[in-house]
């Protein structure tokens, strides 16, 4: 996998400026955490985003967006939004908004 500057440029323009969050390289792209907890990523097939278990059915109904599959195991409250479907501004921030208030819930690491 390759990294996306594009999609980490959209990345951190919805996010900003949310505090407690930082970057790093993972899983072959760039991710950014929220207090140490892995809030979404970005790489060339497009961006992870963490929603919570049970908080994932009403993404899964939109084309592009597919569970994450770890090690041919579906990861629940994962999912991997393609990049032209993140593209579209008002899904990316309603994804995003979803993400950080199931992952303001998780204990900092």
């Amino acid at each position: 996998m390759a990294r996306d500057a594009g999609l980490e440029e959209l990345l951190r323009e919805h996010l900003d400026p949310t505090s407690g969050l930082t970057e790093r390289p993972m899983f072959g792209g760039w991710a950014w955490l929220l207090h140490g907890n892995l809030l979404c990523g970005a790489r060339d097939d497009g961006v992870l985003v963490r929603l919570g278990k049970g908080n994932d059915q009403w993404a899964l109904e939109i084309d592009g967006i597919v569970p994450m599959v770890s090690r041919e195991r579906v990861m629940s409250g994962w999912v991997r939004v393609a990049p032209q479907t993140f593209a579209d501004d008002a899904l990316a921030v309603r994804l995003l908004d979803a993400a950080l208030a199931f992952v303001r819930t998780l204990p900092p690491k």
